[in-house]
């Protein structure tokens, strides 16, 4: 029986066209990770929180298609702390812990399995050259909490993220996201300097890290069976 993976998410995840490439979501590359038994529904989009995604009614478009089996991943926290904006801020005290907690919630009542994946880090070095454990605010371990409340499944994307950007050093981890300089590429004439969004190697493996997560996640040993074989992720080394 052929089972679906929603993604929940931001622009980190979200499919990008044509006019923003070479920039490049993660959630793109997953699918190339499964057997043809998973099929992975990209839902992310560019921009949003855990506030206006529920507004939008977006979640309500998953739940139309979601079915017991299925997999909803869920990330969000980069623009959920965007306090400039009403339309997507959501505390996180109250309200973001809220919002996931529908999220869990309708999954769970279609018989689906919710999964809580930190943000990814922003690639944020410190002076002493450690990365910053505040590079997405409180949000990561404002999820790391809700998933221990409810006892939702966790990837922890976010630490896993920072020991790649840790591991690669600031210098070699600028390639992971979009750093052009000016007439590199015709969509950016003038550049970009961007310590969120990902180049196509950068997505390829942050895309990876999620895979190694799934691996060992507890509770998820069923969807790391339909990894394809010999397919270790690549994020843990």
């Amino acid at each position: 029986m052929k089972r679906t993976l929603f993604i929940a998410g931001d622009s980190t995840a979200a499919l990008k066209g044509a006019s923003e490439k070479p920039m490049t979501g993660w959630g793109e590359y997953l699918q190339g990770h499964f057997n043809s038994s998973i099929k992975v529904k990209n839902c992310a989009i560019n921009g949003r929180s855990t506030k206006s995604f529920l507004n939008e009614g977006r979640l309500e478009a998953i739940e139309r298609e979601l079915q017991a089996g299925d997999y909803l991943f869920i990330q969000f926290g980069h623009n959920d702390g965007k306090q400039e904006d009403p339309a997507r801020y959501a505390d996180p005290v109250r309200e973001y812990p809220g919002n996931l907690s529908r999220f869990i919630e309708l999954a769970r009542s279609r018989g689906a399995t919710p999964v809580l994946l930190t943000s990814v880090s922003r690639r944020k070095f410190l002076p002493d050259r450690t990365l910053d454990p505040l590079a997405v605010a409180e949000y990561p371990e404002v999820m790391r909490q809700v998933a221990r409340t409810t006892g939702t499944i966790l990837l922890d994307i976010f630490a896993a993220s920072q020991h790649l950007y840790h591991r690669l050093g600031e210098e070699a981890s600028r390639r992971l996201l979009m750093h052009l300089p000016p007439g590199a590429h015709p969509n950016y004439p003038d550049g970009i300097q961007d310590d969120t969004h990902f180049s196509e190697e950068g997505a390829c493996q942050i895309a990876e890290l999620v895979v190694a997560e799934i691996r060992y996640a507890d509770g998820l040993s069923d969807l790391a069976a339909e990894l394809r074989q010999g397919d270790d992720g690549g994020g843990n080394d």
